[in-house]
């Protein structure tokens, strides 16, 4: 008994409205993650200028530290120091943390490229 060409012709629309639907999931998935990713990024780039910031400012203070005493000045250079300190240590968790968020971000779409082939021929 052979099926009715109409019949068949709606299943097989129905099959690609479903796998339309699916493949735009997928698509808005892997938006989703690349948005986080460039989220991460300037993370990292924020990260990394918070972290020359202090280093700079050392960098004047050693070149110009022949024209002040530093027992005169300690009052000033030990606060200073500690921000320089604080700047550091936030600088090095935001690296930090953004590359971990990468390599997350990175396997999750590598994960999301091996599940479905169709998506994986686009992207690098």
């Amino acid at each position: 008994m052979e099926k009715d060409p109409l019949k068949l012709s709606h299943e097989e629309n129905l099959q690609g409205s479903l796998d339309h639907g699916l493949d735009n999931i997928i698509i808005n998935e892997i938006q989703l993650l690349l948005a986080e990713k460039r989220t991460s990024l300037a993370t990292l780039r924020t990260g990394i200028a918070v972290f020359v910031l202090p280093l700079s400012v050392l960098s004047v203070l050693i070149a110009t530290s022949k024209y002040y005493d530093i027992i005169h000045v300690m009052h000033l250079l030990l606060p200073l120091l500690g921000i320089c300190a604080a700047l550091i240590t936030l600088g090095a968790h935001l690296v930090i943390h953004a590359v971990i968020r990468i390599g997350h971000q990175d396997r999750h779409i590598l994960e999301i490229k091996r599940k479905h082939s169709r998506i994986a021929e686009f992207m690098d």
